[in-house]
């Protein structure tokens, strides 16, 4: 089969020919229709994500939509062994897959599932949110933090802090639920003020940033709060500003903050695969929407490089290919 292939850590995969993978005991060969290229593609293909153990060749992909043998579509979540999604074909877990309604965009599904579950899952299974909390979505102006604005909004939030550094994908939020809009350029003591006082009393952070950005947004968060003791969840779900911070001892005592991550690991793969039927009917129900730019896998290495617009996400379609 054809795949997107890494051979180095420090370069864009290649299309190139590449062993098709052998079904075991409870998985299906797919042929595959689409797969979001995600930021935790990237780390995967660069070797950076947590999970990565280092060996190369690999074909990365961590999920997609693919057609059965009896010629229906899913999406599913790839297994941790074996090639990625983006090929040609892949190994599907049934028990790590669902199928799509007849009306569903698979481009579309394939581009928003990954950014739109690490809300959904958070919101759901990591806490017990209810309707009319508040939420901060610390790194609003990426792909999954513009979901999650749109997620917190649909499952009842009352008030959306959003917070990021792009203005011209700041100015899009408030269209899509925000209700408040932070920019975080510009002199940091005056930017992280701004979000203190508009964050002050938020129930629920979400976190894409970590590293300096949330060094310096917690202590102006909790430092506001009207009533400390009153519980902040505050959820970590990616590191896009880097992958460690240093904490006062002094935010866990003075303040009621319950800090915990969102991802593979914290949440068991049978949790996140149950979060998936509903996500799929908000999507295609149009609830929730996603800009999706579909380019063949034949052109993964333009595509690892693409300028993309804000808010769109680039999907390596196979069909044709």
């Amino acid at each position: 089969m054809h795949a997107a292939v890494v051979h180095s850590f420090d370069r864009a995969p290649r299309f190139e020919e590449f062993a098709a993978p052998e079904p075991a005991e409870g998985t299906l060969l797919v042929e595959m229709v689409a797969a979001g290229l995600h930021p935790r593609v990237r780390s995967g293909a660069d070797g950076t994500h947590y999970t990565s153990d280092g060996r190369l060749p690999l074909v990365p992909g961590v999920d997609g939509v693919g057609r059965l043998p009896d010629g229906h579509l899913v999406y599913f979540v790839a297994g941790d062994e074996g090639p990625g999604t983006m090929a040609e074909r892949a190994l599907v877990d049934p028990r790590r897959s669902v199928a799509l309604p007849a009306d569903a965009d698979p481009v579309t599904v394939a581009a928003a599932m990954n950014p739109a579950m690490s809300s959904w899952v958070a919101l759901r299974r990591r806490i017990t949110f209810r309707s009319g909390q508040s939420v901060l979505v610390l790194g609003a102006t990426g792909n999954a933090g513009r979901m999650a604005v749109q997620i917190a909004r649909h499952l009842g939030a009352a008030r959306i802090v959003a917070a990021g550094r792009d203005p011209r994908r700041l100015e899009l939020l408030p269209g899509l639920g925000a209700t408040d809009v932070v920019p975080l350029a510009g002199d940091p003591d005056q930017a992280f003020a701004r979000l203190g006082e508009a964050a002050a009393d938020v129930d629920v952070v979400l976190d894409y940033t970590w590293g300096e950005p949330t060094e310096r947004a917690l202590p102006a968060v909790l430092t506001r709060r009207t009533d400390r003791s009153a519980a902040l969840d505050w959820i970590q779900i990616g590191s896009l500003a880097g992958p460690e911070i240093t904490l006062p001892s002094a935010a866990l005592r003075a303040a009621n903050l319950r800090l915990m991550g969102s991802g593979q690991g914290s949440v068991t793969a049978r949790g996140i695969v149950a979060e998936l039927p509903s996500l799929i009917t908000e999507l295609t129900r149009g609830t929730l929407t996603a800009d999706a730019l579909p380019m063949p896998l034949s052109q993964v290495e333009e595509a690892w490089t693409a300028p993309v617009e804000p808010g769109r996400r680039i999907v390596l379609t196979m069909t044709g290919n």
